[in-house]
């Protein structure tokens, strides 16, 4: 009876101390990491995707306004994005960072 209750305790603490992964995480591109931030003037729908509240769709937004506006030059310029208010935009602000637009590099020049 005792080496029930041990392996039930062994048991119990192993499950305690597993990951719980929900359905809708399984098999789900890992999300960036408080370190990771995505440069959003040049990643990809995959790298956007794994942003929080980022779905492919909003991926392809994203991507669509940078193209159409010659990049973002501004990380608050993210809002005019169609699906992204200010909510969204305030949870994504630690996780992306903004590079020159191509337009703009080289124009500053150094004598």
């Amino acid at each position: 009876m005792r080496r029930v209750k041990v392996g039930a305790a062994l048991v119990l603490a192993a499950l305690l101390a597993a990951p719980i992964v929900s359905g809708d995480q399984a098999g789900q591109q890992a999300k960036p990491t408080p370190g990771t931030v995505v440069n959003i003037n040049t990643a990809t729908a995959e790298q956007l995707d794994g942003l929080p509240g980022i779905g492919a769709k909003l991926a392809a937004r994203i991507i669509d306004y940078r193209q159409k506006n010659g990049g973002f030059k501004k990380l608050e310029d993210l809002m005019n994005v169609q699906g992204i208010g200010e909510k969204n935009f305030l949870k994504l602000k630690p996780l992306i960072t903004l590079g020159v637009p191509k337009t703009e590099k080289g124009s500053q020049g150094h004598s």
